[in-house]
């Protein structure tokens, strides 16, 4: 196998490398030379191995202390005022959108009663 396949499997095995590519932090080259230069078992992958896990400690620590005080205080915050024009306008546009659907369709409605007149009469007959 090739270093370059056995590099996939080590990514597809650690796949918190893709969130510092996505950060912009590091490149697919870069870990790839550091894979290359020092393989997947050294010690220069625990930075970036516990950077992650320190964070997703940090988030679970959070989801734990969130408490029904939280959400009360959160709803406190709420502007019912902005919520309401929000509403309002979303309203407007359900409509607009809904009286340009139901024009639509009387058009065809009214595209398919037409009739020509006959080619042999005149307009005076």
């Amino acid at each position: 196998m090739s270093k370059k396949e056995e590099f996939k499997l080590f990514v597809k095995d650690h796949p918190e490398l893709i969130k510092f590519v996505k950060s912009s932090e590091m490149s697919w080259q870069k870990f790839y030379e550091i894979y290359d230069i020092y393989g997947s078992n050294n010690e220069i992958w625990n930075k970036y191995f516990s950077k992650l896990d320190i964070e997703n400690e940090e988030n679970e620590e959070v989801k734990e202390n969130f408490s029904v005080s939280d959400l009360i205080n959160m709803v406190k915050n709420i502007d019912l005022n902005s919520v309401q024009k929000n509403i309002t306008n979303i309203s407007k546009a359900l409509g607009l959108v809904q009286s340009l659907i139901t024009k639509d369709g009387s058009s065809s409605v009214n595209e398919n009663t037409y009739t020509p007149r006959p080619l042999y009469k005149k307009f005076e007959d």
